[in-house]
């Protein structure tokens, strides 16, 4: 018994297309003809489609399906096992991309009061990337000093934003004398710096110990979004955002054993 190709298509939900497809790449091509020179399929090519369906279903590529048909000493559960481990890590992330959405509605309700004109009459060439702010909450969402600077920047006004942002630029405008200088991140001058950022978050946002200060530091290291927020990107240098977390942590070690001291 043996079948044609618009039969094949209609039983086995495959359009006739896909099945031309597989054909010219010899991945299943009909066994029989009929008088007239159609193709057909025969009970061992059916079976052979259902293989090629099933590890479609679970998104192996056609040249890797081919690998494991083609071979029958191909050991198909190496292949099933990698590739349940492969859906398994795209499940995690399509699961952490839910969450995501969810906490940008949140931080979306508490956002900067500002018309786009404004935003960018305030902010110039800073961008706010929507993507690493919503990664943020999740981050930090549950600490209390979180909290309180999405509400604080919420109820700041254009002014603040605008005398934020001006203390911000004179701030950068040092670092940056710095760094092309080529003072040492621990330098005295440099720890100066240091310790202005960590008390602009304090003053505008939230209470920022040197602790919390030095994690938000690796970030500036390892995500371009989070130090795009305080260098703009036409401004950056290659190394600039390991010198500021350097000098940072620096600080933060040296605030430390200086409230160790006086505590003692």
């Amino acid at each position: 018994m043996s079948w044609s190709v618009g039969q094949v298509s209609g039983f086995a939900g495959v359009t006739i297309r896909t099945l031309h497809h597989y054909d010219r790449s010899g991945l299943l091509s009909p066994s029989e003809r009929s008088p007239a020179g159609y193709r057909l399929y025969t009970p061992a090519d059916l079976a052979r489609l259902q293989q090629i369906l099933f590890y479609r279903e679970l998104g192996f590529p056609l040249d890797e399906i081919a690998t494991i048909l083609a071979d029958p000493q191909s050991n198909a559960l190496d292949h099933l096992l990698a590739r349940r481990d492969a859906l398994t890590g795209q499940i995690a992330r399509l699961q952490r991309l839910v969450e995501v959405a969810e906490r940008a509605i949140e931080v979306r309700g508490l956002g900067i009061d500002l018309t786009p004109e404004e935003r960018f009459e305030v902010f110039g060439d800073v961008v706010f990337d929507l993507s690493y702010a919503t990664e943020a909450h999740l981050k930090w969402g549950d600490g209390d000093g979180h909290q309180e600077a999405l509400a604080r920047a919420a109820t700041h006004s254009k002014e603040d934003w605008r005398q934020l942002m001006a203390e911000a630029a004179v701030w950068r405008a040092k670092l940056l004398a710095a760094f092309d200088a080529g003072l040492a991140p621990d330098g005295e001058q440099v720890l100066r710096l240091a310790e202005e950022h960590r008390q602009h978050i304090a003053r505008w946002f939230t209470p920022c110990p040197p602790e919390m200060h030095a994690r938000i530091a690796d970030d500036y290291e390892t995500d371009a979004r989070a130090f795009a927020l305080v260098v703009p990107p036409g401004e950056q240098r290659p190394g600039l955002a390991a010198y500021l977390r350097a000098a940072i942590r620096a600080n933060a070690a040296s605030t430390d054993v200086g409230a160790a001291g006086a505590a003692g």
